[in-house]
């Protein structure tokens, strides 16, 4: 008697819906794609500049929406995602460093310490408005001036919060890390699919 190998259940396959990346980060192209979801990445033109006394979940969740919001108004049909990521240290908000000097002093801050990493994330579709935030910690391994000089020239800090890249250079000095690790790479996908899939309020 020939086994079947056919499954027991057949169930529906879920359909991801094409989505607009208000951002031009490669990062969260990357992970988009690694993912199999469809989009279309429009870069808004947004002010990032903080707030007084702004803490660092309220400064990623404003940006989200202010982002998504940009490219929103002008593609009122589309689903549109936005996101912003930043790191804060004792409520420090470590955004890009201006220059290598900046680098250096950001990761010797990060050095031997727990940090967070904070995600801010917008939906939009024509007044549907959703967000969500995403927070994970991840601790840097003590660090001498030499390790701290070679991830700031070598891990291309200029365009990343916090001056570093889990995934690259940065690997080598991740002593832990607690929460969702694509939220410290730049997305959280898992929340972006939860907000999708959740149904309308």
């Amino acid at each position: 008697m020939q086994e079947s190998t056919a499954p027991i259940f057949e169930l529906p396959m879920i359909a991801l819906p094409k989505i607009v990346l208000a951002s031009g980060s490669p990062r969260r192209k990357e992970i988009l794609t690694s993912v199999g979801w469809q989009f279309e990445a429009i870069s808004p033109d947004v002010d990032e500049t903080e707030r007084a006394g702004e803490l660092p979940e309220d400064y990623v969740v404003r940006l989200a929406v202010e982002k998504a919001r940009a490219v929103a108004d002008r593609m009122p049909d589309q689903i549109v995602l936005g996101a912003d990521t930043t790191v804060a240290i004792d409520d420090l908000i470590l955004a890009k460093p201006v220059d290598l000097d900046d680098a250096r002093r950001m990761i010797r801050l990060l050095a031997g310490k727990w940090h967070e990493v904070f995600t801010g994330v917008s939906i939009i579709k024509g007044e549907i408005v959703k967000t969500g935030l995403e927070r994970t910690r991840v601790k840097f391994a003590a660090m001498t001036e030499s390790e701290i000089a070679f991830l700031a020239v070598e891990g291309d800090p200029l365009d990343r919060a916090g001056a570093y890249a889990i995934q690259e250079q940065a690997a080598l000095f991740i002593e832990a890390i607690e929460g969702d690790y694509w939220n410290v790479v730049g997305l959280p996908v898992r929340l972006v699919y939860s907000l999708l899939s959740e149904p309308p309020a």
